[in-house]
């Protein structure tokens, strides 16, 4: 079972910035996917950024120019750089990890507890 723990959320300005991390208990390099999700009052969790282990990205439409996501393999972390900060990006961040066993070739996924960006004018 993977662990995750998310970090670096708080409260910023409008058109700031802020670098959440996720840090897993294993080698995020035995891991097929890692991703950032959101989920702000009132609405469904949405994927932000996911990072495959070959180096694959993909985005959100609303965030494309402005949020990086990256990985330290070292530490076995990943980032969510976020540029440019807009209202409507407050929400709670969950960092997910996607690993597929070689065994079954079935896919499970972990969550981290979240952490909550508040975006303020």
């Amino acid at each position: 079972q993977v662990q995750l723990v998310e970090s670096g959320g708080g409260l910023v300005q409008a058109g700031g910035a802020l670098r959440l991390s996720c840090a897993a208990s294993e080698n995020i390099l035995t891991i097929n996917a890692m991703a950032w999700y959101r989920q702000a009052p009132g609405k469904q969790r949405e994927l932000v950024a996911r990072l495959t282990r070959g180096g694959g990205t993909n985005y959100a439409d609303s965030v494309k120019g402005r949020f990086t996501i990256s990985r330290d393999n070292a530490k076995n972390t990943v980032y969510l750089q976020m540029n440019s900060l807009k209202l409507e990006d407050t929400a709670v961040y969950y960092c997910k990890a996607e690993k597929v066993s070689w065994a079954t070739g079935r896919t499970s996924e972990y969550w981290g507890q979240g952490t909550q960006v508040t975006v303020s004018s």
